[in-house]
């Protein structure tokens, strides 16, 4: 069946998923449904405790077995000890078939590889995977089927119960032993814990896992004793030191630094630039650049931002220090300057549920004006893939992208003409992640083209001394430099789907096929 984004989604997957095919961005507009809830144990009375001595003992307790989901978030991203220690842990009881529901999962994780192969682990559920587990499942080392669903997406699918989670395991930086969670306050910060926050909302079981175990009460509260059944004290939970690693880093990259320039000169021309205007950056360098030099046109020109939102980076928590903008909303922290910023009485945590859940009754999304993305192809569409790279590995995570960008007024992808030799402009992406019809502008070190869709965006850059294109000249000029790419060869057999936020099948991900039996080229 096709889709609304020319994708052709086969049969089987929608039987074996329950799933229908992507109908467009608003076809769940107004749909009602129940609200799934977890199993819960009465605690009437206890001794004041929840401390066990290990990991194998919380694992007993949850009475773990074979089939079971187990949760785990990602705030310390390349530097997480936690999904390894707990998969260890399982794999050596011999426990099998198990289904990983992660927020994210990075190089990091690299060592639960043998576990998929194996088959401790036969499915996983992410926004999107990096590294050797990438490498695997593209591979078809993983039995089941990896389902790569957005930050809100997620929560959608444990709200409705799509999705239900056995064991929620929360690294937390600080916990007392009756199991009140925080992101900071230990030596492992992470900042917030916002993408555990349904985990333990929704999950049977809930295990808090510190490396600082401090004294009742740990408040305020990130993750409220009332949601966790067992606490755990280990000797590390993380490295902060690895949070700021991979993309979320500044740039000194000239070619950056130019897109990010001609990124803010497209924000201040448009009519949502004034006093009180939204905001959010993606992580990666260009867009971080343009945070930095939107915030000189902001003194400038006496504009004071209301909030600002997402994966935070120091770019953005400057604001907050010289006091431009009024609120920054936090759901990750993607450098040290911003895990130590949520000590500010102006930044503020909130839950993924919160920020991007299209399924409650408002997110923080749907308040944006302008949100900055980057991504790994974009096509003639304007359809975004940021999970599959052009050779057809895994190689990264839908995170926010669908979520922001369909709830902003002015979407704004950040792309390079050619990312090495190939081009990031194209005919048609490897894989959808992000419909086009979410899409409001794309700017390259080569031009910057306004969806057709917005002409009023395109009538209020009339007379602006910026280099507009169509978005089939860029394609042509990235094709006659590096040449018109040859389409990746696939094997026949489904080892992923794209889910749209809605839970809906946006597009597959197909085995790549084994070098030895691809065509010469």
């Amino acid at each position: 069946m096709i889709n609304a984004v020319g994708r052709e989604i086969p049969e089987e997957i929608l039987e074996m998923t329950g799933k229908e095919v992507f109908h467009g961005n608003h076809y769940y507009d107004g749909y009602e449904y129940k609200k799934d809830g977890p199993r819960t144990k009465c605690v009437m009375n206890s001794n004041g405790s929840k401390l066990l001595g290990s990991l194998r003992e919380a694992l007993e307790k949850c009475e773990i077995k074979d089939g079971m989901t187990v949760s785990f978030h990602h705030h310390f991203r390349e530097g997480d000890y936690v999904v390894n220690m707990v998969m260890k842990e399982i794999h050596e009881m011999g426990i099998k078939d198990i289904t990983i529901c992660a927020s994210s999962l990075g190089k990091a994780h690299d060592p639960i590889v043998p576990y998929i192969e194996d088959g401790t682990i036969t499915n996983i559920q992410s926004s999107g995977v990096r590294g050797k587990i990438g490498e695997a499942i593209s591979n078809g080392k993983l039995q089941g089927l990896a389902i790569m669903r957005s930050h809100g997406g997620r929560v959608r699918a444990l709200e409705t119960g799509e999705t239900h989670i056995d064991i929620a395991f929360i690294g937390s930086p600080t916990c007392d032993e009756y199991g009140n969670c925080r992101g900071i306050g230990g030596k492992s910060d992470c900042g917030v814990l916002s993408y555990a926050m349904a985990d333990a909302q929704y999950a049977d079981k809930v295990v808090a896992i510190t490396d600082c175990l401090v004294p009742f009460p740990n408040f305020p509260a990130h993750i409220s004793m009332t949601n966790v059944d067992y606490v755990v004290e280990v000797d590390e939970i993380g490295d902060p030191k690895k949070i700021a690693t991979g993309a979320a880093k500044p740039t000194t990259d000239q070619r950056k630094l130019m897109m990010a320039d001609y990124c803010t000169q497209f924000v201040i021309n448009t009519p949502y630039f004034k006093d009180g205007f939204s905001y959010q950056t993606g992580v990666g360098g260009a867009s971080i650049a343009s945070t930095i030099t939107l915030a000189q046109e902001m003194k400038k020109r006496g504009i004071r931002m209301r909030f600002g939102v997402g994966g935070l980076t120091k770019p953005m928590c400057d604001l907050l220090i010289n006091d431009q903008v009024d609120a920054l909303l936090d759901t990750q922290d993607f450098d040290l300057d911003a895990v130590q910023s949520v000590k500010n009485l102006k930044h503020f945590r909130i839950s993924a549920g919160e920020y991007a859940d299209p399924f409650n009754k408002g997110a923080v999304v749907n308040k944006l004006d302008f949100v900055i993305l980057a991504a790994l192809e974009v096509d003639v569409h304007f359809n975004c893939n940021v999970v599959v790279d052009s050779g057809g590995m895994i190689t990264g995570a839908q995170g926010g992208h669908p979520d922001t960008a369909m709830g902003a007024k002015c979407s704004i992808i950040i792309a390079p003409l050619l990312q090495g030799r190939i081009p990031a402009i194209c005919t048609d992406v490897t894989t959808v992640t992000t419909p086009g019809e979410s899409v409001d502008v794309v700017i390259t070190d080569y031009g910057i083209v306004i969806n057709p869709r917005r002409q009023d965006l395109i009538e209020a850059m009339k007379g602006v001394d910026l280099p507009f294109k169509t978005i089939e000249e860029l394609r042509d000029i990235a094709y006659s430099i590096a040449g018109e790419p040859e389409k990746v060869q696939f094997g026949d057999r489904i080892v992923g789907v794209i889910e749209a936020r809605d839970g809906t099948i946006m597009d597959v991900v197909r085995q790549i096929k084994p070098f030895e039996f691809r065509e010469s080229r």
